[in-house]
């Protein structure tokens, strides 16, 4: 993919339908998307001290650019930013967004019995991981995603440059046609922002 690929408009397009971003309206449990970026942990142990984010899961295997587990890791950093262990469910085995949900089914069930909805934190492009919650955890009724950019080649990809970063170009890109794709061949729910929440 190259930076001149797509028309304003097109980049309009697809923006729009990447970005996942619906903040939760009051406190959820918050399930931390594997990455190995640390931005997440900062967002979540923030909403932890302000009582946003009374249950966390933190999801992720072994990352196959540093070999850190990143569910471990999420732990760690949470814990060293004055969050309870107490409060955090770790999932280390997955190896990929499907199973980072797939593994953690367990924890995600304990946050709907305690009456907490779920707020997905991921890239803001992520759309995949919305779909994949509903698809694997179809009683949730509303989703949350709080999004942050990601950093690559040390340059933040951001709604208004991923079409003119290489990296930005071939992730988002890659959500909008495979999430595209999959609601057409029904292995997605067709999934829609509704009163502030993915339904």
């Amino acid at each position: 993919m190259t930076e001149d690929i797509y028309t304003p408009e097109q980049v309009a397009t697809i923006t729009d339908y990447a970005d996942v971003t619906a903040p939760p309206p009051g406190a959820t449990a918050h399930f931390i998307f594997g990455t190995n970026q640390v931005i997440p942990v900062d967002i979540v142990a923030d909403r932890y001290h302000k009582g946003l984010a009374p249950l966390i899961i933190a999801t992720g295997g072994v990352n196959r650019h540093n070999g850190i587990v990143e569910g471990r890791e999420f732990r760690r950093l949470l814990i060293e930013r004055g969050v309870s262990d107490a409060a955090i469910r770790c999932e280390d085995q997955s190896a990929n967004t499907q199973q980072n949900v797939e593994f953690a089914v367990p924890h995600l069930r304990e946050a709907l019995d305690s009456r907490l909805a779920i707020t997905a934190v991921c890239k803001w492009y992520h759309r995949r991981a919305i779909h994949y919650l509903r698809t694997l955890l179809p009683e949730l009724e509303a989703i949350y995603a709080i999004t942050f950019e990601p950093v690559y080649s040390g340059i933040p990809i951001t709604r208004a440059n991923w079409n003119e970063h290489p990296d930005g170009n071939r992730r988002v890109t890659r959500e909008w046609q495979e999430v595209s794709h999959r609601v057409a061949d029904g292995s997605f729910k067709e999934l829609n922002r509704i009163k502030g929440a993915w339904r």
